[in-house]
């Protein structure tokens, strides 16, 4: 297993590292905790020592099943990430103060049986709360006191990850940003990732197989559950639909998914090569793609020996990105 720097916070990250969003809800019938915790040790098993997770993910079950994982491993063995402010109302800026975010961050930590969190990240906030930037202070007096490690934030758009950047002579902006970052969503590569690699920001690459699309399996016809978000959210009924098959519609997105099947050639499938193209991006510190089981893990792993894009692939991807794709898109991007 490969491993990265993320950003400024002194720890080196497994490239292939696992979001558990799946795991908590939002994808359809529970995902029974033995398949769960499978997953979650075999990624273990194979050195991944990185997940991301969220106290409202099956509210605060994700972040159970992480410390029953790790029970038994030092706590400098695995980092991990977790996300606060969606349990309030995120348009408040009393959801942003200090004892709201305080409260929200010991809940987490007795969750997890941890006493700091390494990255703990604004989730997905409206871009005003950014742009007053009160919540970045408020993270620093956690990092200060010891409660994290390091501040991050997870965000929807361009426009919001540039505001979260350091400031010079501030003890303020993040250490590492999360980003949705497919080959559906390439927009960032332009302004937001080279001034997160100039800040010396990670990059958390989120949603990379942009809810399934880039499987290649779909045909546009499916179904799904009413308590999946591929079925509530589709069109940006609950939350930003830019989360939800990368914001485009679901019958253009599986035909676009398939004007691009060639990437699976000597690649072993769509989904290797859709990470293995996030792992080709410089500045990306690691792809966190989600999971149901072991077998789903060990599958996302085998990407770690997929052959990389030359730099006429790279460049044909993008501009069947700008012109076939881009023009898609709904939400902020």
């Amino acid at each position: 297993m490969r491993h990265r720097p993320l950003g400024t916070t002194g720890l080196d990250v497994s490239e292939i590292s696992f979001g558990t969003w799946a795991i908590g809800g939002s994808w359809g019938a529970a995902i029974p905790a033995a398949d769960a915790l499978g997953g979650l040790h075999a990624a273990l098993d194979a050195g991944v020592n990185f997940f991301d997770t969220a106290d409202v993910y099956g509210g605060g079950r994700a972040e159970r099943l992480l410390a029953e994982a790790l029970q038994g491993r030092p706590h400098d063995e695995v980092a991990i990430a977790s996300k606060f402010c969606r349990k309030g109302d995120i348009t408040d800026p009393a959801s942003y103060t200090y004892e709201r975010v305080e409260a929200w961050c010991g809940e987490s930590l007795r969750r997890l049986g941890r006493e700091r969190i390494d990255l703990y990240q604004v989730h997905c906030p409206p871009t005003e709360i950014l742009r007053d930037g009160a919540v970045f202070e408020v993270l620093a007096r956690l990092r200060r006191e010891g409660k994290i490690r390091a501040a991050g934030v997870s965000v929807e758009s361009v426009e919001q990850g540039l505001l979260c950047l350091p400031a010079p002579g501030r003890d303020t902006g993040v250490a590492a940003l999360q980003v949705i970052l497919n080959l559906f969503r390439q927009k960032p590569l332009d302004a937001l990732l080279p001034a997160c690699a100039a800040a010396g920001v990670g990059i958390l690459a989120r949603l990379p197989l942009a809810s399934g699309l880039l499987t290649g399996k779909f045909t546009g016809q499916e179904t799904f559950p009413e308590g999946d978000h591929r079925h509530y959210n589709r069109d940006g009924a609950a939350f930003n639909v830019g989360e939800t098959f990368a914001g485009l519609p679901f019958a253009t997105g599986a035909a676009l998914s398939r004007e691009i099947a060639w990437i699976a050639r000597g690649r072993g499938n769509m989904a290797h090569a859709a990470i293995r193209w996030l792992l080709d991006q410089p500045a990306v510190t690691c792809a966190i793609p989600g999971f149901r089981n072991a077998a789903q893990v060990q599958d996302d792993l085998a990407v770690a020996d997929v052959p990389a894009f030359s730099p006429d692939d790279l460049q044909r991807l993008r501009a069947w990105h700008d012109e076939r794709v881009a023009p898609h898109i709904r939400g902020p991007y």
